[in-house]
């Protein structure tokens, strides 16, 4: 302890290092339940390269596991502290260092919150479509780590179809540069690609070049009542049958819905099985919404309220974008599932979550980003209660299985941290986990990245 302290010294300003056991507690973990954390023997926050540089320098020479960290909001487990390592906190590093109007591209450093990014790109009539739940909390380093996505991932993708290049520390300190600055670029394999999603494992990122996209149009947004999850998702199928290109496609179930209202006072529809939120950006949002409204009315919508106003709309998706913060108010603790499945199995997923639910007899809300399958099965529990936790945790597993069975993955943004790690080796396979861990190995002999998760 006292060599390492004292190499990190050398290099770093007494200001970016914190050994307080009371103030590394608060680091030790992310927002994910049931994953074990360790303490830290250290926690650094640099604010250069040269610094991540030293950081990785030191812990290889002395052989120190390092954790990579954000702003800690995930959701697997990805940032927990292993026992004795090295905390290296990115959030200090929070220049957005260019905005280029005409190459349509930002260079952002990693603790620069998603939220900061899209505002100053706006300002220059552009944007960085990437919106997670979070997004007035979490960092772009954190996005990357995790390939997260958002309410706009239906229309515009998520985080990997944005990041163009990348400037990485690696395990023994070198730098390594990926990707390019260009629309276009085949050059050799696609490292950049390959460290999106990550999770921190093979490098650290330090600097990341953002595709950015003109800034859309106002979008309304509309809201729909159906009697059953089954009718919003056979909605949704239309919807997308019919070649409709909504900016954002939400789903909100009974459970969810109350949630929200109870926390916020909303006022949103607690009668109604499922909310579909549709949204659309077009230059005539007003007609789209019209011909989604039919399609949602043909499939079983019990009632179709378009919005009259930008602002209108806005209120329906900030109710979306607070459900996972309003499921969490239903017990003391929730796991948050991230089950990503066919459009054409949205329904039985959905269904079969509520079976699941009854089944344990267990409070499971669920919101959705329909458009594109990605379900977020929220279970909640008293953690206090020991038998319940365990239901909890069958049941969470059970929905895995379940989104597996239906030719979908175990998580389509939360990345897998060390909660999924057991369901990351059933859905790859042997053969995929061992070529997985063959990459490892070749950028991190030595296992110091962020062990213990992922495999």
């Amino acid at each position: 302890m006292n060599d390492l302290l004292e190499q990190l010294r050398a290099g770093l300003p007494a200001e970016a290092l914190i050994s307080d056991p009371d103030v590394m507690v608060s680091y030790a973990h992310d927002m994910a339940s049931f994953c074990e954390a360790g303490a830290p023997a250290v926690v650094v926050l640099p604010r250069t390269v040269e610094q991540v540089q030293h950081v990785m320098r030191t812990a290889t020479a002395l052989r120190v596991p390092v954790v990579p960290q954000g702003a800690r909001t995930g959701l697997s487990g990805a940032a927990n502290a292993s026992e004795g390592c090295i905390v290296i906190s990115l959030t200090k590093m929070d220049r957005i260092l260019e905005i280029s109007t005409v190459d349509r591209i930002a260079v952002v450093e990693p603790g620069v919150v998603n939220a900061v990014l899209s505002r100053a790109v706006a300002e220059q009539g552009l944007s960085y479509p990437p919106d997670p739940s979070s997004w007035e909390m979490c960092t772009i380093g954190g996005n990357i780590g995790t390939a997260s996505g958002g309410l706009c991932c239906v229309k515009y993708g998520v985080t990997a179809e944005y990041v163009l290049g990348l400037d990485i520390v690696l395990a023994d300190g070198r730098l390594l540069t990926t990707g390019r600055r260009t629309a276009k670029g085949v050059a050799g394999y696609d490292l950049t690609r390959l460290f999106v999603g990550s999770e921190g494992s093979l490098g650290i990122v330090v600097k990341a070049v953002l595709a950015l996209k003109p800034t859309p149009p106002p979008q309304l947004a509309l809201a729909a009542e159906f009697p059953s999850a089954a009718a919003a998702c056979a909605a949704v199928c239309r919807i997308m049958e019919e070649g409709h290109t909504p900016s954002l496609l939400e789903l909100m179930d009974r459970t969810t819905i109350q949630a929200v209202n109870k926390m916020a006072q909303m006022g949103l529809p607690e009668t109604t099985e499922a909310l579909l939120l549709a949204a659309f950006d077009t230059a005539d949002p007003a007609a789209d919404l019209a011909a989604v409204g039919v399609l949602c009315t043909e499939a079983g919508a019990t009632d179709v309220v378009p919005a009259e106003s930008a602002a209108e709309s806005e209120l329906l998706l900030q109710a979306r974008r607070m459900s996972l913060t309003a499921l969490e108010t239903v017990k003391s603790a929730t796991m948050i599932d991230d089950v990503c499945v066919p459009r054409s199995q949205l329904g039985a997923m959905l269904e079969g979550t509520a079976a699941i639910a009854a089944k344990y007899d267990l409070t499971i809300g669920v919101c959705a980003h329909a458009g594109d399958g990605n379900t977020h099965p929220v279970v909640c529990f008293d953690h206090e209660d020991a038998d319940e936790s365990r239901r909890a945790r069958e049941s969470f597993d059970e929905i895995m299985a379940l989104g597996l069975e239906l030719g979908g993955t175990i998580t389509g943004e939360h990345g897998v941290g060390v909660l999924k790690k057991e369901w990351l080796a059933r859905e790859l396979g042997p053969v995929g986990l061992e070529m997985q861990r063959g990459v490892k190995r070749a950028f991190d002999p030595l296992g110091l990245l962020n062990p213990g998760k992922l495999f």
